[in-house]
């Protein structure tokens, strides 16, 4: 069973960054893709990037050249740098993790998800 954990959510005023964390459980062997994805109350689950086994990376267009998501040399654990953040990014923060490939934006396909971290941007 995949376990994922997610850290460094916060509260940052427009304009600042955030740096999100998700570590796998040490026994854990992605061979799809692992991505963050992210709600806002009252709006479906949205996918805001996603990294494939082999390295590609791929970002909604909401958060293209303002976030960028990589991993350890290990590939057990995730980050996404959030810059310039916006009121709007405002959300719960998911990481997750599926071993179909290719992947794409659509939460149904991952199966491993992590409890959510909350980013909180005001103006």
């Amino acid at each position: 069973q995949v376990q994922l954990v997610e850290s460094g959510g916060g509260s940052v005023q427009a304009g600042g960054s955030l740096r999100l964390s998700c570590a796998a459980s040490d026994n854990t062997i992605i061979r799809g893709c692992m991505g963050w994805f992210r709600q806002a109350p009252g709006k479906e689950r949205e996918g805001v990037a996603r990294i494939a086994s082999f390295g590609e990376t791929t970002y909604a267009d909401s958060v293209k050249g303002r976030f960028s998501i990589s991993q350890d040399s290990t590939q057990k654990t995730l980050y996404l740098q959030m810059d310039s953040l916006k009121p709007e990014d405002t959300a719960v923060y998911y990481c997750a993790a599926t071993n179909y490939h290719p992947c794409t934006s659509w939460p149904g396909q991952f199966a491993y998800w992590g409890q959510g971290t909350q980013v909180t941007v005001s103006s």
